[in-house]
């Protein structure tokens, strides 16, 4: 039987990248998910792989239930993020509220939408951040992003509590820096030390073979110190 992947965020960096090699893999059926479905259907030629429009912005349920994904979904990665990099007093309200929405409030509701087509044992996998990892090293102009990125962090330690008597386990991946277009976009001239394939490769790994051993586990992926 085909494992079946849903990807929040697919359009580009990690989220493609990851697509890209699930569908590599044999006996594997991936959902791609993100609000710029052109580019996923020009990126996507695969056969086992399907797009699907998907704002996390707005109306996040509503989008799902039109979508109407089939169960069961083996394996859900959480993936969509926005970063914004500004001075603390520059935020608005429009920033800090967009931040939270696409990267916390987005992604609960795209989960709890989605709860009801998890197969028994079902990996969902969050992606965050090192900026919102407990004790990292913290950048200026990240205020929005990383509070943002904690939230998620914590999602995942309350889920994972509130369904513990169940089979479907939840856990975090707090990222460093990849060389991915929303970085690029976010600090001009910057070179991360990984690229979105070599993350992939680790999430997808993840994904697939350590549900069963964590839950509600966030973890660290990053070379850097602290």
């Amino acid at each position: 039987m085909n494992k079946r992947i849903v990807i929040l965020g697919a359009s580009q960096g990690i989220g493609a990248a990851l697509v890209q090699h699930f569908a590599a893999l044999p006996n594997t059926e991936v959902i791609a998910l993100s609000r710029n479905l052109a580019k996923m259907q020009a990126k996507f030629q695969q056969s086992n792989v399907r797009s699907f429009a998907l704002d996390i912005s707005h109306n996040v349920g509503t989008q799902l239930k039109n979508i109407g994904l089939k169960g069961p979904l083996d394996i859900l990665i959480n993936n969509a993020g926005l970063l914004i990099n500004k001075p603390f007093e520059s935020l608005t309200h429009q920033d800090l509220s967009e931040s939270y929405q696409v990267n916390v409030i987005g992604i609960m509701e795209a989960t709890q939408a989605l709860l009801p087509a998890l197969a028994p044992n079902a990996h969902i996998v969050n992606i965050s951040s090192m900026g919102g990892f407990q004790g990292s090293q913290k950048f200026a102009g990240l205020a929005a992003y990383s509070t943002s990125k904690a939230a998620l962090c914590a999602f995942t330690e309350l889920f994972a509590e509130e369904y513990k008597s169940g089979s479907i386990h939840m856990n975090c991946l707090c990222l460093g820096a990849v060389q991915t277009e929303m970085l690029q976009g976010a600090f001009p001239g910057y070179t991360a030390p990984t690229s979105p394939e070599e993350m992939a490769q680790f999430i997808a790994d993840f994904a697939l073979h350590s549900g069963a051993y964590f839950n509600g586990k966030i973890l660290p992926v990053s070379s850097s110190n602290p």
